[in-house]
């Protein structure tokens, strides 16, 4: 049996009474480890399973599967998951490649940011789709998100962003000379996300992404106190430090009902320039 075993998304005591009885009795134990992270590091979490495992990053993923559902078919195997299992596409893949082999599967649910990010107050139900920023490069500055997040605004629906992650990302420089030399793990911050949102708003001028549309960062969601929830503009968030990661952004929509703003604007940089700007541009849109 194939166990995907969502871990939650703080530290080792989010898991599941199920998930942990899983991981225990395992022949072989991996966790996936660049679609996210934990706040905690790889020792924390096998001291309190009880047991070691294999990190999976993304070339043993998506590249060698095979040693990973090698002789699923007679063992159990649990392949760990921050957050849910269904969070990320590469999961699903993943249970795709098991049913082919005829390889029995079962996931253990978990909390994810899709559900976490209600903590700003925002209604789960006035959400559009999710939509990913990766870091601008000198060379590759995809745009194609712009368009999405146009989508939800025409609704009215906020839009949920979620921040890129480089684990284990080859230098390519290094890789052009023959050698494999991996980069220092870096993730995308409230500001540098809103900073990108801004410049390509600058080229659209669509008004989607504009210096004074409301936003509302979270860092460390699920994290208990590390929690932290900063709202306000664009313009306010691109300047917002919210330290450690992991961070996302919530884009709100007109629709963002009396109640959302009630909740939201405790977090607010300015509460002034929030109220106004929400009576203004939002209230009764909805």
């Amino acid at each position: 049996m194939l166990y995907v075993v969502g871990l939650g998304l703080a530290d080792e005591k989010d898991v599941t009474v199920k998930g942990l009885e899983i991981i225990k009795k395992a022949s072989r134990v991996y966790l996936e480890a660049y679609t996210a992270v934990l706040l905690v590091d790889k020792e924390r979490l096998e001291a309190y399973y009880g047991r070691p495992f294999t990190i999976a990053d993304r070339e043993m993923v998506e590249s060698s599967s095979d040693t990973i559902l090698e002789g699923a078919d007679k063992e159990d195997v649990a392949f760990l998951v921050v957050g849910d299992p269904f969070s990320a596409t590469t999961h699903t893949d993943l249970l795709l490649r098991a049913r082919n082999l005829s390889i029995p599967i079962e996931s253990i649910p978990n909390a994810s940011i899709l559900t976490a990010v209600g903590a700003t107050g925002l209604s789960l139900y006035t959400f559009g789709q999710t939509v990913s920023i990766v870091f601008f490069t000198d060379d590759w500055r995809p745009r194609s998100f712009y368009d999405k997040i146009a989508e939800n605004a025409s609704l009215g629906l906020h839009t949920l962003l979620l921040l890129d992650i480089k684990v284990k990302e080859p230098n390519l420089q290094q890789m052009a000379r023959g050698k494999i030399v991996y980069e220092p793990p870096r993730y995308m911050t409230v500001a540098q996300c809103c900073i990108q949102l801004l410049e390509v708003e600058e080229e659209r001028k669509q008004g989607i992404c504009a210096a004074e549309k409301l936003a509302v960062g979270i860092a460390r969601a699920g994290g208990g106190e590390a929690q932290k929830i900063v709202a306000g503009t664009l313009e306010e968030l691109a300047k917002a430090d919210l330290g450690k990661p992991l961070h996302s952004v919530a884009l709100c929509g007109y629709r963002m009902h009396e109640m959302e703003w009630e909740f939201v604007r405790e977090y607010a940089v300015d509460q002034g320039k929030f109220d106004e700007i929400w009576k203004r541009e939002y209230a009764g849109k909805g």
